[in-house]
C-alpha cells in the first residue's frame, strides 16, 4: 500500500466521521511507534485540504527509563518540526495502578493513557482524539475478546469511531481510528517511502503482557498452522459482529421507551442516571439477546462505563429476571444492585435494601420451641405472618422451595 493509499484512507475516514471542516482542531495520541507517526503524518499532509487543525499528545509511562524519555522527545521534536503544537506528560502507571487498585498493569496503563488524551482534548477543545489502531491491532482484540468468552461487543473489537472509554462523561471527546484498514507493516511502509524515521517499543516484546504474546506468539502460530489469512478472518468476524449489533442496537431503541418507567430524568444513551428502572413484563417478553441489550444500557445508564461488565453477567442478569419470582437482588460490578420487583426491575449504584417493597424487619425472630412439635402453626413477625409446617421427607417432591418466600429446614 503507497502513501497515496494509506492517505486516501485516511481521507475517507474523516469524511465519514464528520471530522472535516474549517475549525475541527483534533488531538493525536502520538507514541512515537510507526502506526502512530504514520496517523501524525498522513493528517498533517491532509490537514489544509481539510481544514483540520492538529494537537500532538504524548505520554510518557515512564516505566522503560531513558527508551521512554528518548520517545517523549522525538515525539516533541517531531512535533516542532512539522509546526504542530504538543502536550508531552510523564506518569507512573504503577502507582496510578496502585492508588486505584486495579489489578492488571495494562489495564491501569491504559486507563492512564485515556485520562492524559481526555483532559489534552478539553484544555484545547477538541471534539475527537485520533489514535493509530491498526487492522493488527483489531484482529489481536478480537481473538483475546473470544478467549475470555465475549458477546456481540466484544467480538466487535474496534470501530472506527467510538465513545471515550475511560473516563465517561457527557463531556468527553470521541475516539477516532482512522487506520484500522491499514497493516502494522503498512505503517512501516509508509513511514519508510516518506523517508522518516520512527521509534521501536521495547515494551512490546515484552511477554509478562497478554496482548505483546498474541501478537508475538498466538497470531503467527495460528497464521503459520491454520489460516494463513487469520488476521482478515478476525477483521471480517468484527464486522459482521458490528453489523448485527448494530440492528439489535436499533431494535433496543425503537423498544427503550416502552420498557422504562419514568423518573423525571432522562435515561438514553450516554446519559448518566443514579437509578433506572424498566418495566418487568415487556423485559421479559423481549428475545433474550435484545433483554440483554436493554439491561446492558440500564447498567451503562447507572455506571457510565461497560467495561466490568462481561458476557457472563449479562447472562446472570437475563435469567435473573426472567425467573418466576417476585423479589431479590442481585450484586453487580462498580457497586451496581439489580432489584426485582413484581412488575419492575431496578437498577442503581450502591444498596437497594433500603427500598425493599416488602416490610422491614427491625432484627432476627426466634421460632419458639414448641413450633417443630406442632404439626402446623402461624406466627405473626411484625408487619409478616410466618407459617410453619412439618412435613416428612416423601411429601417434599423437590428440595428446592418454589419461591423465595418458602425454604426447608431439617429439624
Amino acid at each position: 500500500m503507497s502513501v497515496a493509499d494509506v492517505d486516501r484512507k485516511v481521507a475517507a475516514s474523516l469524511r465519514r466521521a464528520g471530522l472535516a471542516g474549517r475549525g475541527i482542531t483534533l488531538v493525536v495520541g502520538v507514541s512515537g511507534g510507526a502506526d502512530s507517526s504514520t496517523l501524525l503524518y498522513s493528517l498533517n499532509r491532509l490537514r489544509d485540504t481539510y481544514g483540520i487543525d492538529l494537537h500532538v499528545a504524548h505520554l510518557n509511562h515512564d516505566f522503560r527509563g531513558e527508551e521512554a524519555d528518548e520517545d517523549a522527545r522525538f515525539v516533541e521534536a517531531l512535533a516542532h518540526e512539522l509546526g504542530l503544537p504538543v502536550t508531552v506528560e510523564k506518569r507512573d502507571p504503577i502507582a496510578y495502578q496502585r492508588e486505584r487498585r486495579i489489578s492488571s498493569f495494562e489495564q491501569g496503563a491504559r486507563e492512564m493513557r485515556y485520562e492524559f488524551m481526555a483532559n489534552v482534548a478539553h484544555q484545547v477543545g477538541a471534539p475527537a482524539v485520533a489514535v493509530g489502531h491498526t487492522s493488527d491491532d483489531l484482529a489481536e482484540t478480537v481473538l483475546l475478546h473470544i478467549m475470555r468468552g465475549a458477546g456481540l461487543h466484544g467480538l466487535r473489537g474496534m470501530t472506527e469511531t467510538a465513545a471515550w472509554p475511560w473516563p465517561v462523561g457527557l463531556d468527553t471527546p470521541v475516539i477516532f481510528r482512522p487506520l484500522l484498514d491499514v497493516a502494522k507493516a503498512e505503517t512501516v511502509e509508509y513511514c519508510r517511502e516518506l523517508g522518516r524515521d520512527y521509534r521501536q517499543d521495547s515494551g512490546n516484546l515484552m511477554f509478562r503482557f497478554t496482548r505483546n504474546r498474541v501478537r508475538q506468539q498466538l497470531m503467527p502460530r495460528l497464521a503459520e498452522e491454520y489460516n494463513p489469512r487469520v488476521r482478515d478472518a478476525l477483521v471480517r468476524l468484527a464486522g459482521t459482529a458490528a453489523l448485527d449489533l448494530d440492528y439489535l442496537e436499533s431494535e433496543l431503541e425503537r423498544v427503550w421507551p416502552a420498557l422504562v418507567v419514568p423518573t423525571g430524568e432522562s435515561a438514553g444513551v450516554g446519559v448518566v442516571s443514579l437509578m433506572v428502572t424498566l418495566r418487568r413484563q415487556p423485559l421479559n417478553d423481549l428475545h433474550p439477546a435484545l433483554r440483554r441489550r436493554a439491561l446492558r444500557r440500564a447498567y451503562v445508564v447507572v455506571n457510565g462505563d461497560p467495561r466490568r461488565l462481561r458476557e457472563n453477567h449479562l447472562q446472570a442478569m437475563s435469567e435473573f429476571t426472567a425467573q418466576d419470582r417476585s423479589g431479590g437482588t442481585l450484586n453487580l460490578p462498580a457497586g451496581i444492585t439489580l432489584r426485582l420487583s413484581p412488575s419492575e426491575v431496578a437498577l442503581a449504584m450502591g444498596d437497594l435494601e433500603a427500598d425493599c417493597p416488602w416490610p422491614t424487619l427491625a432484627g432476627p425472630y426466634h421460632l419458639p420451641p414448641d413450633a417443630i412439635a406442632s404439626p402446623n402453626s402461624i406466627h405473626s413477625v411484625e408487619e409478616w405472618r410466618v407459617t410453619f409446617e412439618t412435613l416428612q421427607s416423601r411429601d417434599v417432591p423437590d428440595i428446592r422451595p418454589p419461591d423465595d418466600f418458602t425454604a426447608y429446614f431439617d429439624p
